[in-house]
């Protein structure tokens, strides 16, 4: 049918193709609601997904920074001398001070090597330098931990196949030493990675090395050459508020802070006291304000948006009769209130507002926003923003921040007794699963969401309709051919008969 011969006019004169176009735009004008009405779907799909995105994202940001104790915890630290001593919170809920007199930092145990030679050209495989050293070999090297205890390591080596450069390379990754070879000298140390002894008032060396190799270097336990050294690790001593005491490195912790010895001096006494790093906590609460807020302006602009009913989806003909920037500002009226009135997002709304205006339940002292300052605008039409009195937010987080974090991330079984933030959580959660419900995910397929399915059945409409529009064009092309035909065989009989006539 789509194959036959069009006839265009020849005997009529009329233009028979502008005449079927004009009559299938007539036609089309189903077929064109149904890709506008296609069009609005997807609009409406992404807008869904934007907010989600948004809510999502806000979602993870409180979790982040408001329920995490840790935000509340954050502290200043007041040192006396920074010079000796240095001093951070880990994770101490309440404020420390203290007194500290630093006696001796910790040190490694070393053992360097006597002379080997005059030089030694650690590239070379180990055979090539010590001719009696062949084949699969192994070193090991015994040395105080970070918790200090002593541990043993093997290294495993060919000492055909590795140079002495391969050697240090697997001591260095695979012990808890450092090895270093000197190629000007020809001697070889080893330095416990770890400070500390677990001989306590001794001299003997918290670094065990043997093996022929280390042999052959002069720096194993065995080895009585008068140029070997071995240097003991000594552990860290100090008085911490009137205790005297020792540590087997120079940075450890003590109820829930972390302290770095940087220098000993006997007789000089340091000070510290920790306070509420106020300036972090405001901070993270602020950008929890205005993560909400800029959740609820999103929200609430697109349940309120105008919607331009006048203002269809352009289709292709439209704009190809139009200017770039004309189809931009009829597009930006065709979407406006895509989402206006959606029971979703109005519910959601409501409910965060009472989420976040309901006291929390069986807290003592501070249980709401508006007693650390935290109020909605004045302005009503901002759908329940919030705004932040920052004095009074600071006064409140220096009485109690672990009330201001109570306020937040309290836990509870129903929602009057959970946090905030907790009760925030959940409304979102549940408005994404209804989110997802109505307009998918990206990764979603068409047949698991509403307007995806709805999409599904537009787009069999318009295959459907599109057939029928070939069937219908062709319908015509065939009328008019007959037509044609019929006046092509009237022109002949009238020039038949003229002509008998005029003989």
């Amino acid at each position: 049918m789509n194959n036959m011969v069009r006839i265009s006019g020849l005997a009529s004169g009329m233009d028979i193709d502008s005449l079927v176009e004009n009559l299938m735009k007539a036609e089309r004008a189903p077929l064109d609601k149904l890709t506008q009405q296609k069009q609005k779907y997807e609009w409406q799909r992404d807008d869904f997904r934007e907010i989600r995105t948004m809510m999502f994202n806000f979602n993870n940001s409180i979790f982040d920074n408001i329920l995490k104790q840790s935000t509340y915890t954050q502290k200043k630290v007041n040192v006396s001398d920074p010079d000796l001593i240095s001093v951070r919170n880990v994770n101490s809920t309440s404020d420390f001070s203290g007194t500290i007199t630093v006696n001796s930092l910790a040190t490694s145990s070393s053992v360097v090597g006597g002379t080997i030679g005059t030089s030694i050209d650690s590239s070379k495989k180990v055979s090539e330098i010590f001719t009696d050293v062949k084949g699969s070999q192994s070193i090991k090297v015994k040395a105080i931990t970070a918790d200090g205890k002593l541990e043993e390591k093997e290294v495993k080596f060919d000492a055909d196949k590795d140079s002495l450069d391969d050697v240090v390379k697997k001591v260095n990754q695979e012990t808890g030493a450092t090895m270093f070879v000197d190629s000007k000298t020809g001697k070889v140390s080893l330095t416990s990675k770890n400070t500390g002894t677990t001989r306590e008032g001794t001299t003997d060396v918290d670094l065990s090395l043997t093996g022929i190799l280390f042999e052959k270097l002069k720096v194993a336990d065995n080895v009585t050459d008068t140029e070997t050294k071995r240097t003991a690790g000594t552990n860290a001593s100090f008085t911490f508020n009137g205790i005297e005491t020792t540590r087997t490195s120079n940075t450890f912790q003590i109820n829930g802070f972390e302290i770095t010895l940087k220098e000993g001096k006997p007789g000089k006494s340091v000070t510290f006291s920790s306070s509420t790093d106020v300036d972090a906590v405001v901070d993270k609460i602020v950008k929890f304000v205005d993560e909400y807020n800029k959740l609820v302006e999103k929200v609430n602009g697109k349940v309120t948006e105008k919607r331009y009913r006048d203002f269809q989806p352009l289709t292709a003909e439209q704009k190809a009769d139009m200017k770039d920037k004309e189809i931009e500002l009829w597009e930006e009226k065709a979407k406006s209130g895509m989402l206006y009135g959606d029971s979703i997002l109005s519910s959601s709304l409501t409910e965060m507002r009472t989420n976040l205006y309901s006291p929390v339940s069986g807290l003592t002292g501070m249980n709401q926003l508006s007693e650390i300052g935290i109020t909605t605008t004045a302005n009503y039409l901002d759908g329940g923003k919030l705004t932040i009195d920052e004095d009074k937010l600071r006064a409140a987080i220096e009485k109690d921040p672990n009330a201001v974090y109570s306020i937040f991330a309290n836990d509870g079984d129903t929602t009057a007794e959970k946090g905030l933030g907790r009760r925030l959580r959940d409304t979102l959660k549940n408005t994404m699963e209804k989110i997802d419900e109505k307009a998918g995910k990206a990764t979603s397929v068409n047949n698991t969401f509403t307007l995806g399915k709805l999409l599904d059945n537009v787009d069999k409409s318009i295959d459907s309709l599109q057939d029928r529009l070939k069937d219908i064009e062709s319908r015509y092309y065939r009328q008019f051919s007959a037509m044609e035909t019929a006046i092509q065989r009237a022109n002949q009989q009238s020039a038949y008969l003229s002509q008998f006539f005029s003989s």
